[in-house]
């Protein structure tokens, strides 16, 4: 009996040094994956288990899934008054604890996710650049599950493993189609949440440029909203803006070469920056009521749960059309911004400094260690 007991530890832990030379399974990268709609998708764009675990819910999103529990996570990114935010499924979780498993919220009740509850959205600004589209601004982070004062993170479809934070998040956008009621898959995203901020951008593969990777570098994580998406939303203010691009993040000229700043490893400090981002020209600007913007999300309940929800049905359609509310009327605006704070020394999360000056609402993001 005790050779038996003997054999049997030999032989697992065996087991456990063959497995620990296993190398770990590599995943399709998220970012490489490409579906022509959202009719397109399967269950789940990363059904195999890589060291991280699986892929917590869902790609495969109707009305059979259209509620507060729902484990959506391919979301939509259309307009002001029609895109969705990654947030945890639980209530007062943090960014870097979940971010692979994030799902989407939404302002809108036709993708099959949940909806973003009436109030949580405090002020945003939208950017219409020729190369993203940028949508930044103020949200009572609570009521999207996100633990209060967590300073959040970086979530974008690249992640240690390539596989995405969170692993399987796929974005779609009728932006850059030309009409609002087709869709198209857009490869490259990425969100900054927390501290009451949100800054998303998502960069189509069609554009002007096409360089979609280098709008939406993934590799700035430490340096936040205002390194990477400059803009200037302002608390209590919600209008849609045509801009020029930004200039490529991490990218700049000193002593007129051009020059591109690479993120220390999140052992070192930072160190002081070589550069302060320019938010790009924007203009015909017109303001918009938050209530008129999100009249659905009123009865949203805004003590959201934990999932308890069912696979999807395939029987249920999955989108419907976008509404654009943004007028294209108003006379032109134009701001800039001026970071007030120096990112500090810092590893996973990031914190959101927001300071009004003479020349109004300065939006900057720094990290803390």
């Amino acid at each position: 009996m005790g050779g038996y007991a003997v054999s049997t530890i030999l032989t697992l832990v065996s087991a456990t040094y063959v497995l620990a030379l296993t190398p770990a399974i590599e995943p399709t990268p998220l970012a490489s994956l490409h579906f022509n709609s959202p009719a397109d998708l399967p269950y789940q764009v990363e059904p195999s288990p890589v060291l991280r675990g699986s892929q917590f819910g869902y790609n495969i999103c109707n009305s059979t899934t259209q509620n507060q529990q729902s484990l959506c996570q391919t979301m939509y990114v259309n307009h002001l008054d029609d895109f969705c935010l990654w947030g945890p499924d639980k209530p007062n979780s943090k960014i870097q604890d979940t971010e692979g498993e994030e799902v989407a919220w939404c302002t809108s009740n036709k993708y099959g996710t949940r909806q973003i509850p009436g109030g949580a959205l405090q002020g945003a600004q939208l950017l219409r650049a020729p190369d993203y589209t940028l949508i930044s601004g103020f949200i009572d982070q609570t009521q999207v599950n996100i633990q209060d004062g967590d300073s959040g993170g970086e979530l974008d479809p690249h992640g240690q493993d390539l596989a995405g934070n969170p692993m399987g998040g796929i974005v779609f956008s009728n932006a850059f189609s030309g009409s609002n009621t087709t869709y198209q898959q857009v490869p490259e995203w990425n969100l900054f949440i927390g501290s009451g901020t949100f800054c998303l951008k998502i960069c189509p593969d069609n554009g002007p440029a096409k360089n979609s990777a280098g709008f939406c570098r993934n590799t700035l994580d430490r340096l936040g909203c205002f390194y990477n998406s400059p803009a200037n939303p302002q608390n209590g203010t919600f209008e849609a803006c045509d801009s020029a691009n930004m200039d490529l993040p991490g990218v700049y000229v000193a002593n007129g070469q051009t020059l591109t700043y690479t993120q220390p490893a999140e052992s070192s400090p930072l160190g002081a920056l070589p550069y302060t981002p320019t938010v790009p020209a924007s203009s015909n600007c017109p303001p918009f009521a938050s209530t008129a913007l999100y009249a659905a999300l009123a009865s949203v309940s805004s003590a959201p749960q934990g999932s308890s929800t069912p696979a999807p049905s395939s029987a249920a359609s999955t989108s419907g059309a976008s509404s654009r509310g943004a007028s294209t009327s108003k006379p032109s605006s134009s701001g800039s911004a001026n970071p007030t704070t120096t990112p500090a020394n810092g590893a996973s999360a990031f914190g959101v400094s927001l300071a009004a000056t003479i020349a109004g609402v300065v939006f900057s993001v720094t990290f803390l260690s």
